[in-house]
């Protein structure tokens, strides 16, 4: 069976994230969004592990579903954790995803955690230690926990990260790199980025959305596709293993050049360039003299051994899509939330079932004479991947905009995500 994943997100009680992130509403826009499975997200904080006991039903197979929801999605028990440390004189700050096979494991594994940082203070907590220790103390706990390094580009408090990060797997998680099978590569990486260097080739790539609403051009912006024999928390474990790389089919991914940290530059200014550009100024902003944010495709630039366009033999495949509402508010020139742009939509998910189907399959004579050829023409230039990209740069997200429809532009975000 094909089940679509988006296992990173956030309740309401991480910073800046909507009030509506409750399981409810969770479980209702992931049916539009067509997403199977949903992560819970900050699965240590005592007051939404409160709410999760109360709102989810366990299905026996370590995944939940909702009690309200008819036809929910199943929800696996998710938390997103920072470790502060230092490594060779310099403080390191790493993200990670946790998987868990159900709340009792997020409950134990909250309490082996409470002393090292303040779990209730933030879904995403931040503790003193290691990344090593953080897996030691998850492997000790159950084998099936999966930890997976998340958002592995973004400048600060990741992976690779070019403000706090490492160049090497293995240098971040020293003794307990072979307990790492998967990396996030975020929003402002895809792929083809990814494959430009050959020491991540025994690594699952995944896809994520890192969402701070349960609107449905947030959830599932980015996600993965599995070919399982049974939805379980097993079976996407182990899909996720060294023997997943074929059960993944492909993953989703947003336009690299939309995510917020794409390019090098600096916010104040309104200055951005291309890697070949800052390396001509020394990453300097030329306006003010400060050192730039360091961008994604030039911190790939930097530690890649491989020419852009090289693709790993056996490489799961992968798909752009961009968020209906926004395609379709882009050809208005109007906000999201409008009455217009939420009426097309829903006539779009009325006809086709989901977002998903209806973004990759719906024949485009139909969405044509549903809402109009101008929204038709920008979803055939995505699924051809004719669109133009003004690349985002120092948490100022891209803007995207299509050869059919001069002077119109996708809405950028808004909501402060990390990715």
């Amino acid at each position: 069976m094909e089940i679509v994943a988006d296992l990173h997100i956030h309740s309401r009680y991480s910073a800046a994230t909507s009030e509506d992130m409750r399981i409810s509403t969770l479980a209702y826009y992931g049916k539009i969004k067509g997403l199977h499975l949903i992560g819970t997200g900050d699965a240590l904080h005592p007051k939404w592990l409160q709410e999760l006991e109360e709102e989810l039903l366990p299905e026996g197979n370590g995944l939940y579903v909702s009690r309200r929801v008819a036809d929910s999605p199943k929800f696996m028990v998710t938390v997103e954790v920072a470790t502060v440390f230092e490594y060779k004189g310099k403080s390191r700050r790493i993200h990670h995803l946790i998987l868990l096979p159900s709340l009792d494991e997020a409950k134990q594994l909250a309490d082996l955690l409470k002393t090292q940082g303040n779990i209730a203070q933030d879904g995403r907590p931040t503790f003193n230690i290691t990344a090593a220790e953080l897996l030691d103390i998850t492997t000790s706990l159950s084998k099936q926990i999966e930890v997976i390094p998340a958002h592995i580009w973004t400048p600060w408090w990741s992976l690779f990260g070019s403000v706090s990060g490492f160049n090497l797997v293995e240098e971040c998680y020293q003794d307990k790199a072979d307990e790492v099978h998967a990396l996030e590569t975020g929003l402002s990486s895809d792929p083809l980025m990814n494959w430009r260097l050959s020491r991540l080739d025994k690594y699952l790539l995944v896809s994520n959305s890192d969402s701070h609403s349960p609107l449905p051009h947030r959830l599932g912006r980015e996600a993965n596709v599995f070919e399982l024999t049974e939805l379980s928390f097993s079976e996407v474990v182990n899909a996720l293993r060294r023997s997943g790389r074929s059960r993944l089919k492909y993953t989703i991914e947003t336009y690299p050049q939309y995510g917020k940290y794409h390019w090098t530059g600096h916010r104040m200014c309104n200055v951005s360039m291309s890697p070949q550009e800052a390396l001509k100024v020394n990453c300097i902003c030329p306006k003010c003299g400060k050192k730039m944010t360091l961008g994604v495709e030039q911190r790939v630039e930097e530690l890649a051994d491989r020419p852009l366009g090289y693709r790993p033999q056996n490489a799961p495949d992968f798909k752009y899509m961009l968020p209906l509402a926004e395609i379709i508010s882009s050809v208005l020139g109007t906000s999201t939330f409008t009455k217009t742009v939420q009426s097309k939509y829903n006539t779009l998910i009325e006809a086709f079932g989901n977002e998903f189907n209806a973004a990759f399959n719906a024949p485009y004579s139909e969405i044509s004479r549903l809402v109009g050829p101008e929204v038709a023409s920008a979803i055939k230039a995505v699924r051809e991947n004719r669109v133009r990209i003004k690349p985002g740069f120092d948490g100022v997200y891209g803007e995207i905009s299509f050869p059919d429809l001069e002077g119109k532009r996708v809405v950028k975000g808004t909501l402060d995500e990390w990715s």
